[in-house]
Parts: structure tokens; C-alpha cells; sequence
């Protein structure tokens, strides 16, 4: 996928996220994705030269906090990723 500016820069937003050795990682926020009753969050990573996004499942805690769980159901990535390519197939170009 190569990014063609999805968003205006001025609009970017960045998450920083924690990994699981406890080093911070920044991510660009591309898009939340509604399947089955949840959401996942749909991130290419900042720091890394490389085209791929990564998908996480939004896990509500309260009112104002949230986690990220990864996804290993690959059916669901694939469907996540399905709606995500056909919402910006006119802005961005895909590599499958």
C-alpha cells in the first residue's frame, strides 16, 4: 500500500502505543473499522520505511480509557483489511 497522503498533514494524528517489551511505538491513525459488533483501529507504523498497516482491536475499559488487543483471527483481518482497501481504493494504491 502506498500512502498518497490519506490524510492532510495539518490532520495526521499519532498514537504512541507500548509494546510488549515496554518501548514505545508511533503509529499514524488511518481509519476505526466497525465488524461484528467491535472496532479495530487501522495504524501504519512512523518510524519504519516499510507499506504495512496494522490492525487492533479496541477493547473499551471506561468511559474514557481504551486498550488495543491485537488480532490473530486472520478471517477478521482480512475482513477488516477488505473494508479498509474499499474505502480508499480511490486514494490509495494497494500491493497484495
Amino acid at each position: 500500500m502506498e500512502n498518497e497522503n490519506l490524510i492532510p498533514e495539518e490532520e495526521v494524528s499519532i498514537l504512541t502505543l507500548t509494546d510488549e517489551n515496554g518501548a514505545d511505538v508511533d503509529f499514524e491513525y488511518l481509519d476505526c473499522i466497525e465488524y461484528e459488533g467491535k472496532e479495530y483501529l487501522v495504524l501504519m507504523p512512523v518510524e519504519e520505511e516499510s507499506n504495512e498497516i496494522v490492525i487492533l482491536e479496541v477493547e473499551p475499559v471506561d468511559e474514557e480509557n481504551e486498550n488495543y488487543l491485537a488480532v490473530s483471527d486472520e478471517a477478521v483481518l482480512d475482513a477488516v483489511y477488505a473494508i479498509f482497501k474499499e474505502r480508499y481504493a480511490d486514494i490509495l494504491t494497494f500491493e497484495d
